[in-house]
């Protein structure tokens, strides 16, 4: 398990995205700009109860996971 970077973008988007390294270099800039927000440890639960396997994959293969909050949350 690796350590996970939580951003957020200051555009009214409403998206969020995780990434495997603290600058977040390689989320997409069309959706930005990103301001770090946190980050979840190797043994810490993930929020919204989102899939860290799934996250850890997304990042592995793209550098990145971005998702959305929804209005509810």
């Amino acid at each position: 398990m690796m350590k996970i970077y939580t951003f957020a973008s200051e555009a009214p988007n409403r998206l969020f995205a995780f990434s495997g390294d603290v600058e977040g270099s390689s989320l997409p800039p069309q959706h930005g700009p990103w301001k770090a927000v946190g980050d979840i440890g190797p043994r810490d639960e993930i929020p919204h109860r989102l899939d860290r396997k799934h996250i850890e994959q997304a990042i592995d293969n793209y550098g990145y996971q971005m998702w959305r909050m929804t209005k509810e949350e």
